[in-house]
């Protein structure tokens, strides 16, 4: 875990069986969202990516002005105070009603009873709340929380209809976790007891809705990861359960102040969910991505089209890696893409011998032209070419493999703090940290790619 609370100790015994449960979740329209960094293709037979995702938990105009950021202070409440207006009171008395249904079907929820937490609602609603229902009790939910931000509004042209904003706060499978954040609009019929129409998607400026709130899911729960993915691909999870488990061992030697995740959470994509969870639009190079949930969470995706047998654990390692090292807020930006890559490229190739690297055709074809020798130049846009993509997270990878050779795995991981987590400028860090000049550093590494490659 980047900068949320260590693990618990609840986590099953690693030779446990793992537990599979079938569960869908609401259908909801998909969601628009997009996020500001992408990672590699492999040689024909090997696709994998990474992007890496800051979260900032937004919705439409009609439902809020502004964005909520993952590891922001919660959103200020409506204060009995703030006004003597009689329209004011009275839609803050309707939204304490509303919130207090909220209380009733969050009980629900973490009580297993099901009929309570579809009898907030109208029978309209009950369709989508009860695969939402299904989807959260299949992923362990252990904290469901739900808070008004602000006052309810009239919805146009339907008398007696309000639209609430609604913060909902959650964890899985680790109890008393330090729990993420998502911001949704709901739909009321007014009343004595106000009665639940809809709960609209998340629209989150970065992220996009959630797994849980549009697709059906199966789920597998292991001692170190949570894979979930569509009933169609229910048969796969066997065997990537026991392949995160894996790079979850790996991942962990990465976390930042040895803090890992208390549980890395895994979606395991169809060609449908990959366009639709998490806002989709990713570059058609992408294998799979990281984003940040809040709560010091991240939630990896993989493209169940771009995995290939030998691959998945790579994009595992890479990918678990991010989730372990990186901070809740995310990067400082494209100047350190080639530290965030590099570090997960590092642990993806799990001390393989460099003459196996995949990517050495693309770096020596980078370094041929195209590359200004910068490495902080190395981000490649959404639209670059697979083999620009596959050079920039070749170089980048080569760079930290030099650096741990050179200083140990330890001062770079304490390096990688320095200028990831605490945005330290790479040139006082080096400084600092490794004790030499980033000019002369840096010169090294990139003599170190061009030896590599000849």
């Amino acid at each position: 875990m980047t900068d949320g609370q260590p693990g618990t100790d609840d986590r099953p015994a690693p030779d446990d069986a793992p537990e599979v449960v079938a569960a869908p979740v609401v259908p909801l329209p998909s969601a628009v969202g997009g996020g500001p960094a992408a990672r590699r293709i492999r040689p024909p037979g090997a696709v994998l990516a990474a992007v890496v995702l800051l979260l900032a938990c937004g919705l439409p105009a009609a439902l809020v002005a502004g964005l909520v950021r993952a590891g922001d202070p919660p959103a200020p409440r409506a204060s009995a105070a703030a006004s003597d207006d009689p329209a004011t009171v009275a839609a803050r008395r309707l939204g304490e009603r509303m919130t207090a249904e909220l209380a009733r079907q969050s009980a629900a929820l973490l009580g297993g009873d099901r009929a309570g937490f579809l009898a907030v609602a109208e029978p309209v609603a009950h369709p989508d709340l009860r695969r939402r229902y299904a989807a959260l009790r299949a992923l362990r939910v252990t904290a469901w929380e739900a808070d008004a931000t602000g006052l309810p509004t009239p919805v146009d042209g339907r008398p007696g209809e309000w639209r609430l904003l609604v913060e909902f706060r959650y964890c899985f499978v680790a109890p008393g976790c330090r729990t993420s954040r998502v911001l949704t609009g709901t739909r009321w019929r007014e009343g004595e007891r106000p009665r639940l129409l809809a709960v609209e998607p998340s629209r989150s400026a970065g992220t996009g809705t959630r797994p849980w709130e549009v697709s059906e899911l199966a789920v597998a729960v292991g001692a170190r990861t949570l894979v979930a993915t569509t009933p169609a691909l229910r048969k796969e999870l066997p065997g990537l359960l026991a392949q995160a488990e894996a790079a979850a061992r790996i991942a962990d030697t990465y976390a930042v102040g040895g803090r890992a995740p208390d549980r890395y959470r895994i979606f395991h994509a169809g060609r449908g969910e990959w366009q639709r969870w998490y806002g989709g639009g990713r570059p058609k190079w992408t294998g799979g991505y990281a984003v940040t949930v809040g709560g010091g969470h991240h939630e990896v995706v993989l493209n169940a089209e771009g995995l290939v047998a030998g691959g998945v654990d790579d994009l595992l390692r890479h990918e678990l890696t991010h989730a372990a090292s990186l901070p809740e807020r995310g990067y400082p930006g494209r100047d350190t893409w080639w530290l965030v890559e590099g570090l997960a490229e590092y642990a993806g190739a799990d001390g393989e011998p460099i003459d196996r690297y995949a990517g050495l055709d693309e770096v020596r074809g980078l370094l041929g032209g195209g590359w200004d020798g910068r490495l902080d130049s190395l981000s490649p846009a959404d639209d670059a070419p697979a083999d620009r993509v596959g050079g920039s997270y070749g170089i980048s990878y080569l760079a930290v493999r030099h650096l741990v050779d050179r200083f140990g795995p330890e001062r770079l991981r304490a390096f990688f703090a320095a200028v990831v987590h605490e945005r330290t400028p790479v040139a006082e860090a080096a400084e600092r940290v490794l004790g030499e000049p980033w000019p002369a550093l840096h010169a090294e590494c990139v003599a170190y790619v061009r030896a590599v490659v000849g």
